[in-house]
């Protein structure tokens, strides 16, 4: 398997350098409507800051690279980020643009009652591009991870991420989650989404993708038709809901079931999964595992009512990721898992 990105030592160069758009979330204090909400506590949300914080709560170097507003908001996100270990130093501030924020409603994001208002039009990060952003910054970890919400921002987030995906020597090991978001490419205006995004995943080296998504904007049904699609990536993880993932390395298939959660909160798990997979990869192992540690880390944000959740210790992932299949299968994790080893080590043996 080809190794990954860089091998200097310079203090510069980190695990992992993740670009993108980090807003201010709004979180209700009670069940219903947005309508009916009276009040709402602060959060941080953003897929590609989300990896990295997650990463770096794991025990990895990160650098989350993006555009905030020089207001309040700004100053919170790149605060909230920076306090779990990830440099923020490239962070690029805009006075003529603000940050964005979102609110959401309580309930699980599958069902029809779920609402989030997004204010980001116009925002701070809309202004990223190839002039306006510190390439070498970007460009300075072992991975380099991205995702499909960047390019659908703007032409210029668009061109950036072009650039960025452009296959050429020296380049980190570029990391691609689709996140096919409909509703920000049918406002953009600059490019269909399902075609650019196909077009952006064939320039990444390891591509993560939905299996319902890739029903949804190409009309794939099945692991096997989304590599077909997607031959260039050297590793593709085809992600599919509760029963699992399979990850292609080359020609070769590897499924890995999912674990069986109690689920506290239906977020996060998607940019959850994919720290799990970027730090296993990191360390080498070999994919199964990798997938293994997907399913885990996606396992902590589950039984967690926010998007950001305490990673279980290295260790104590590494001998759940080693367990042989029947063992793997038996495991039921539930709130608070990640700090109970015992617990999770008798719930592997129980009949």
């Amino acid at each position: 398997m080809t190794a990954i990105g860089r091998t200097s030592t310079a203090p510069d160069v980190v695990d992992v350098v993740a670009l993108g758009e980090s807003m201010v979330t709004f979180l209700p204090s009670r069940p219903g409507r947005l309508a009916d909400v009276p009040a709402f506590e602060r959060a941080i949300g953003g897929a590609e800051s989300n990896v990295t914080c997650v990463l770096a709560a794991a025990g990895h170097s990160t650098r989350w690279v993006g555009r905030v507003g020089a207001d309040g908001f700004g100053d919170h996100l790149v605060e909230a980020i920076g306090a779990y270990g990830v440099d923020v130093r490239a962070v690029r501030r805009d006075p003529a643009r603000p940050t964005g924020i979102y609110f959401r409603t309580a309930g699980d994001r599958a069902t029809d009652a779920h609402e989030v208002a997004y204010y980001r039009a116009g925002s701070a990060a809309s202004a990223m591009s190839v002039d306006t952003m510190d390439l070498d910054a970007i460009r300075s970890g072992r991975v380099l991870h991205l995702s499909g919400i960047t390019p659908a921002l703007s032409a210029d987030c668009l061109d950036l991420t072009r650039e960025l995906t452009t296959r050429r020597p020296g380049r980190p090991l570029v990391s691609f989650d689709v996140n096919h978001r409909p509703g920000l490419w049918r406002d953009a205006g600059h490019g269909h989404g399902p075609e650019v995004l196909l077009d952006l995943a064939r320039g990444a080296d390891l591509v993560f993708v939905g299996d319902d998504e890739a029903r949804d904007a190409w009309g794939l049904g099945g692991p096997e038709a989304v590599r077909a699609a997607l031959p260039e990536p050297e590793l593709l993880v085809v992600k599919q809901g509760a029963s699992g993932a399979t990850a292609f390395h080359g020609t070769d298939a590897t499924y890995v079931p999912a674990l069986h959660v109690d689920v506290v909160a239906a977020v996060g798990a998607g940019d959850a999964f994919a720290a799990g997979f970027l730090s296993a990869t990191l360390r080498g192992k070999p994919v199964r595992e990798r997938l293994r540690h997907g399913h885990l880390m996606a396992a902590a944000a589950l039984t967690v009512p926010g998007d950001l959740a305490t990673p279980p210790a290295r260790g104590h992932a590494d001998r759940l990721a080693a367990l042989d299949d029947t063992a793997w299968g038996r495991l039921r994790l539930g709130p608070g898992w990640t700090q109970d080893v015992r617990g999770a080590d008798e719930e592997v043996r129980t009949p």
